[in-house]
């Protein structure tokens, strides 16, 4: 292919305006026996939300990924939490990790890569991520307490767990400091939503094209 053949960076009008690159958004619900799940995802937001899950410290961290990743996020769900959180917790990463799969589509134009490392305190978190369509988790992260207030710290990972595989992302999560458990989770889940913001911007010089050598993902 020639240089002049390649597709244009910026799809225009035949007046030659400029398109808009399409809104990305989704909604998904998911039910099952144990949990009733729905979410609400703009990917291009301003980082507001509104998160009811039935476990406060879930519903911080969701609020951390709208903020920092500057998504507008809209969770609610219903569990059998009389039980413990695992069901719920798992669920809302389900379903929110379908919904950025959703919204995303075909992901032309994306920057796909996105890397943060995140402080809070003593604690330090990196994050690298790639929305290869390959689904895969290293997780680093070694948490010193069993739970944060009510919250079973073991469901980090699950949380991670269920986003990765259904959002179709590799992740990699290492902690490089860190002894409150708190400050550990919360600086990961802030690393994290900095590096969705990156890996979802567009990237200009790559407007309308799939951001792989292969041309899909």
């Amino acid at each position: 292919m020639q240089l002049s053949d390649r597709p244009v960076s910026n799809p225009k009008t035949a007046e030659g305006q400029v398109l808009a690159p399409p809104a990305r958004t989704a909604s998904v619900q998911r039910k099952t026996g144990e949990t009733d799940v729905s979410v609400s995802i703009n990917i291009d937001g301003t980082g507001q939300c509104v998160a009811d899950t039935g476990i406060p410290f879930l519903d911080h961290m969701l609020h951390q990924i709208s903020s920092h990743g500057l998504i507008d996020l809209e969770v609610k769900a219903t569990g059998d939490i009389e039980i413990d959180d695992h069901h719920t917790n798992e669920d809302v990463g389900i379903t929110l990790g379908m919904a950025f799969h959703k919204a995303l589509g075909d992901r032309k134009g994306i920057t796909r890569f996105g890397h943060f490392v995140a402080p809070l305190d003593e604690s330090l978190v990196q994050i690298s991520l790639d929305f290869s369509g390959r689904p895969h988790l290293s997780y680093g992260l070694e948490i010193p307490t069993q739970r944060v207030g009510t919250y079973d710290t073991q469901l980090v990972r699950e949380f991670f767990v269920a986003i990765v595989n259904h959002s179709q992302m590799t992740l990699h999560i290492r902690q490089l400091d860190g002894i409150n458990s708190h400050h550990i989770i919360e600086a990961a889940f802030k690393a994290f939503a900095r590096s969705l913001r990156m890996a979802t911007d567009y990237d200009p010089r790559r407007m309308g094209l799939i951001p792989s050598s292969k041309g899909v993902l």
